[in-house]
């Protein structure tokens, strides 16, 4: 990891409960436990340094930190399936191979497995420390968020999720426009855990989203001049 501390000004759990409070899915009776959201963020946090966990934020929360935005209600992390035998508080309500959906009290949590290569990959080489507003906490950078966006896209277009498709190809043109990161380098990283199919789509869906990010810096320059 990456020991680069980044100051932002981003509050953990006001963003989850506000993103819960605003969601309108949520106006039906009443919403149960958005006061209690601030510190039962906090106290996730708390414990994850407090049994030693190795873990790294990613996900909408994560985002945050470098573009504005993005509205999530959930905490999305990067841990090792043995690190819930530590965590016992977190009561797991779906699993699959590469991913644990779960809940700490009554905010969400997203775990990608570290026992995915790429996922053990970004936990390690593609992190850094963010100091959020509760805390300093290991997160993942630009290029480890590009990363894990792009590996996901053509599963998602296979299992025809149209608007998670949506939210992360508009996140990935976020990222680019504003820190112009070394594609190619990324795509030759993501060579070494897709197959060649997939490969190929991502290279294709980023070049669309490199054109999209052309013609509107073409179309800005026009008007200002």
């Amino acid at each position: 990891m990456k020991v680069i501390r980044v100051e932002n000004t981003v509050h953990i759990g006001n963003v989850i409960r506000n993103a819960v409070v605003f969601n309108p899915k949520n106006w039906r009776g009443n919403i149960v436990g958005t006061d209690s959201l601030l510190e039962t963020v906090a106290e996730l946090f708390a414990l994850l340094e407090e049994r030693q966990v190795e873990y790294v934020l990613v996900g909408g929360i994560a985002l945050l930190t470098y573009v504005e935005g993005r509205n999530t209600e959930d905490i999305a992390i990067i841990m090792a399936l043995a690190s819930l035998d530590d965590l016992p508080e977190i009561k797991v309500t779906d699993k699959t191979p590469d991913f644990i959906h779960g809940n700490f009290r009554e905010l969400q949590i997203d775990i990608l497995l570290a026992d995915n290569p790429l996922f053990a990959k970004v936990r390690r080489d593609y992190s850094t420390i963010q100091s959020f507003i509760e805390r300093e906490i290991p997160t993942a950078t630009v290029e480890g968020l590009l990363l894990l966006k792009m590996y996901a896209l053509p599963s998602l277009y296979r299992q025809g999720r149209f608007a998670r498709v949506a939210l992360y190809e508009n996140d990935i043109a976020l990222l680019i426009q504003t820190y112009q990161p070394h594609i190619p380098l990324l795509i030759g990283e993501l060579s070494n855990y897709v197959s060649e199919t997939d490969l190929k789509t991502i290279r294709e869906i980023v070049g669309e989203i490199q054109h999209r990010i052309e013609r509107f810096k073409s179309s800005s320059n026009e008007q200002v001049e």
